[in-house]
């Protein structure tokens, strides 16, 4: 494997830009000429824009120029990992009937994959195979921000491989899609995988994202996913951020859909050490609705920054966002949410809601939901909470029978319920009730929660 070793802490944008040189040849379809003059363009711009710093504004609460400030080794060919279909056995989510992407270090392994019974029109694989493809050369680079969004610019002129999916018009895609991203990392890497999904107008799909580590390495993933939806069209896109707790990321995620098209993202975090989640949302035509989801449960030191925008730009949309925190031990969270209206985009309808549990007096939430509005025809909303669980409502279980550990274990997984109910996919709405009620304190006595949950619910 040929590789690079950066150290940031000295002449950062230099040692970035002297393995952009030596990456020249190697990276994502090098001989198609688009994506060769997107990634002269993306360098040349992470030059003028920097590491970003605590200084601007939108990382104030977020310290990635440290987390960057390390020596990883950046991978410049495909890395050999020693990961087998056993090692993932554990991994893959019960009773969930899915086709299976595995990505090993970013990269697609199709020997680890199930993809067998993929309908013959749908396309599910390597992004560095789709250079070909009519939807890569249609959808590619068009809605990452890689002007002003200093690490899409790095992924953009870094990029190597990742998902592509392709869901072609009329097809509703049965099988959910799951993409099990395997951190097997034996050095400190700084991964940069790409996404890229393509809905067309009257599809349906629903894909699947598992981050998961096999080691403890030191690992930064710095990740960008694209997604279109055609006119009519509906993704459902989950992502389940569960990597060891020495590895950081930024996901950032962009999305456009059109007329009657309908997008929605659901992100829980339950490990890292410091994960930065950028979102923007583009619904651009008449009657899109748009859903935003979040869960954070925060243990130890963790760090998760979610950092959200939706963007209408066409009149008559709808959008939701609720994201929850619940945050324990040395935990901090951040919430910056933004909708933003255009002068011409009436009758908008936009909620969005943050609320934070925080457990103990070490944990700290920094949260600012924002409404930019140019029209006056609208109906939008927003609000932020942030408490401890409510005494009066523990005494009251306490009354009927219930243990102190156990009643606050119940309302702490109430919290986050309204969260879950909005996952549509019973397995993963179980798997993540489970992932909840493990990262709980282990002072509330969890043995058999849900299930007594379930039983108090009869």
């Amino acid at each position: 494997m040929s590789t690079t070793t950066l150290d940031t802490s000295a002449q950062t944008i230099d040692r970035f830009v002297s393995a952009f040189q030596v990456n020249h040849g190697q990276a994502l379809n090098g001989t198609n000429a688009s994506v060769a003059k997107r990634r002269e363009a993306a360098i040349q711009r992470f030059q003028e824009l920097g590491v970003p710093t605590r200084k601007q504004e939108a990382w104030k609460y977020t310290d990635i120029a440290s987390v960057l400030d390390r020596p990883y080794t950046l991978p410049l060919g495909p890395e050999e990992a020693d990961v087998s279909a056993a090692d993932l056995d554990p991994y893959l989510i019960d009773d969930l009937d899915a086709h299976v992407l595995v990505l090993v270090n970013g990269r697609p392994d199709l020997s680890l994959s199930q993809l067998d019974a993929m309908p013959e029109d749908v396309t599910v694989g390597s992004l560095k195979d789709a250079g070909d493809h009519p939807a890569f050369e249609a959808h590619y680079g068009e809605y990452a921000d890689a002007e002003d969004e200093v690490l899409t610019a790095l992924n953009t002129a870094f990029v190597q491989d990742g998902a592509f999916i392709h869901v072609p018009e009329d097809v509703e895609l049965e099988q959910p899609i799951l993409l099990l991203h395997v951190n097997a990392a034996q050095d400190d890497l700084l991964m940069q995988p790409r996404h890229l999904f393509v809905v067309e107008a009257d599809a349906k799909a629903r894909v699947i994202g598992r981050q998961l580590s096999l080691t403890g390495a030191r690992t930064f993933t710095n990740t960008v996913t694209e997604m279109f939806v055609g006119e009519r069209g509906y993704l459902d896109h989950y992502v389940i951020q569960e990597e060891d707790d020495n590895a950081s990321q930024v996901l950032s995620r962009f999305g456009y859909h059109e007329g009657d098209s309908v997008l929605s993202t659901d992100t829980f975090t339950f490990s890292g050490e410091v994960v930065r989640n950028n979102m923007t949302l583009t619904p651009d035509g008449p009657n899109c609705e748009t859903n935003l989801y979040g869960l954070v449960i925060g243990h130890g030191s963790m760090h998760v920054d979610n950092n959200t925008l939706v963007d209408h730009v066409h009149a008559d949309c709808v959008s939701n966002e609720l994201y929850k925190h619940v945050l324990n031990d040395q935990s901090t969270a951040v919430f910056n949410g933004k909708v933003f209206v255009h002068r011409d985009s009436q009758r908008i309808d936009a909620y969005q809601s943050n609320d934070s549990l925080v457990l103990n007096n070490d944990a700290q939430i920094y949260t600012k939901p924002e409404l930019e509005i140019y029209a006056d025809d609208v109906k939008c909303s927003h609000g932020t909470t942030t408490g401890q669980l409510d005494e009066e409502a523990v005494y009251a279980m306490r009354t009927r029978g219930i243990d102190e550990a156990t009643a606050r274990a119940l309302l702490t997984l109430a919290f986050a319920g309204e969260v879950l109910e909005q996952v549509t996919l019973d397995a993963i709405s179980e798997r993540v009730e489970l992932a909840v009620a493990g990262k709980l304190p282990e002072r509330f006595n969890l043995t058999g929660l849900v299930e007594t949950a379930s039983a108090l619910n009869a």
